[in-house]
């Protein structure tokens, strides 16, 4: 008889600054979440139509290298997986429509609130994975 594996949780890190990404990565890490990191919106889209599912968390900047944005990667994200928590980061107000749920972090943020949004977008995740395994 097999074991199934713990369930280890994944996000996804949309950063065109290496070094901001970086430090998400490894606060993320420290937490015990893998990360898949992604410079523009378009890498993140094809991660996103692969593992979506997967994710917990996606954190990701406004302004991205490619042709797409973060406030449309957002959208993207939640058709993809609507219960994924979602972060937008910017450094100045955001004047575009997000989706319902998307939190809106401005610049400079916390490291401390990385670990704690995804420490509790884990919990929700076990939460919900131990309530529909008792239906």
């Amino acid at each position: 008889m097999g074991q199934s594996k713990p369930f280890r949780a994944m996000a996804l890190i949309v950063e065109d600054d290496p070094m901001q990404r970086d430090l998400i990565c490894l606060l993320l890490e420290e937490s015990e979440v893998d990360v898949i990191e992604c410079e523009s919106a378009e890498a993140a889209e094809l991660v996103l139509e692969r593992a979506a599912g997967s994710l917990v968390l996606m954190m990701t900047d406004v302004q991205l290298a490619g042709n797409m944005d973060g406030v449309e990667l957002a959208h993207i994200a939640r058709k993809y997986n609507p219960d994924m928590g979602v972060i937008v980061t910017s450094g100045k107000p955001l004047h575009q429509e997000l989706p319902d749920g998307v939190q809106v972090w401005s610049k400079p943020w916390a490291p401390l609130g990385v670990i704690r949004e995804a420490e509790r977008m884990v919990y929700e995740r076990r939460r919900n994975d131990e309530a529909r395994s008792r239906s």
